[in-house]
C-alpha cells in the first residue's frame, strides 16, 4: 500500500471537514443534491464523450494503482543482472536459459530470451525500446485520463454555478427562493475545486511519477540486457548500471 496516498487523502478531507464541523450552520449547508449531480454526473458524461469506453474501463484499476506501490529496488537489478553478467560471461550465453525460469518480470525475461536466442544487440535494443515506447503511451492515457477528470470537475462546477445565479436572478421577486438557488451556484464551485485539486490532479501527479520511476527501471534493464548481449566485463556493466542510481546508492553499492 502506498501510505503516502492514503495519509495524504485522510489528511487533506479530514481537516476540511473539521473546518465544516466548525463552521456556522454545520456541515449539512455543504450538502446539495442538485450540486453533485451537475459536478458529478457532468465530469462522468464529459469524460464517456471525450474517451472511448475501453479507456474509461480502466479508471478503477488506475485509481487503484495510486493506492498500491510497488517498490523499485535498483540495488537489486544491479546485483541481478551482475550475476547474470557473470554468468554468461564463464559459461556462455546459453547458460542463462536455465535462470529463465526463476524470472517473473516479463519484460527481463524478453530481454533475455531474445539475447540467449542469438539475436544481434542492437535488434534486441529496438524491440525493448518499441515495447518501452508501447508502455509510456499506455501509462500516458491514464495520466491524461485524470487529468481530463480534473479539468471538467472544476468547469462543470462553473456551470452549477451559472445554473444557480440564472435561478436566483429569474425569482427575485421570491425572497425564499433566492438562498437555494445561491447555495446551488456556489457549492458546485465547491464541489468541483475539491475534486480536481484534492483527488484528481494529486492521483495524476502520483501516476506520472510512477511512470517515470518504471521507465527508468526499463531503461536500466535494457542497458545490462545490451552490455550481457555485447559480451562486456561484468565489472564495467556494473559501473554503467550503478549510473541510473543516486549518488547515495552509489556509494552503498562500493
Amino acid at each position: 500500500m502506498d501510505f503516502a496516498t492514503i495519509i495524504g487523502l485522510a489528511l487533506s478531507f479530514g481537516l476540511i471537514l473539521v473546518a465544516l464541523l466548525f463552521g456556522s450552520g454545520g456541515i449539512l449547508l455543504f450538502v446539495d443534491i442538485p450540486s453533485v449531480l451537475i459536478v458529478l454526473g457532468g465530469t462522468i458524461g464529459a469524460t464517456l464523450v471525450h474517451y472511448p469506453m475501453s479507456s474509461i474501463k480502466k479508471l478503477g484499476s488506475l485509481i487503484k494503482h495510486t493506492f498500491v506501490e510497488k517498490p523499485i529496488n535498483t540495488s537489486t537489478i544491479l546485483d541481478q543482472f551482475m550475476e547474470l553478467a557473470n554468468k554468461a560471461r564463464r559459461d556462455g550465453i546459453l547458460s542463462l536459459e536455465p535462470m529463465l525460469r526463476s524470472i517473473k518480470d516479463p519484460f527481463l525475461k524478453k530481454g533475455l530470451q531474445l539475447t540467449v536466442d542469438g539475436l544481434e544487440p542492437q535488434r534486441i535494443q529496438d524491440i525493448l525500446e518499441t515495447e518501452l515506447d508501447t508502455l509510456e503511451q499506455r501509462h500516458e492515457v491514464g495520466v491524461e485520463l485524470l487529468g481530463s477528470l480534473a479539468a471538467y470537475s472544476p468547469a462543470l462546477g462553473m456551470i452549477g454555478t451559472v445554473i444557480g445565479l440564472v435561478q436566483m436572478l429569474k425569482t427575485m421577486s421570491d425572497p425564499s427562493t433566492i438562498g437555494p438557488a445561491m447555495a446551488v451556484a456556489l457549492i458546485t464551485t465547491f464541489y468541483g475545486a475539491i475534486l480536481a485539486n484534492l483527488l484528481f490532479l494529486p492521483m495524476a501527479g502520483k501516476l506520472k511519477q510512477r511512470n517515470k520511476a518504471e521507465v527508468l527501471m526499463r531503461e536500466m534493464q535494457i542497458e545490462g540486457i545490451i552490455g550481457i548481449a555485447k559480451g562486456e566485463n561484468p565489472r564495467i556493466l556494473v559501473e554503467k548500471l550503478s549510473s541510473f542510481q543516486p549518488p547515495k546508492l552509489r556509494k552503498n553499492m562500493d
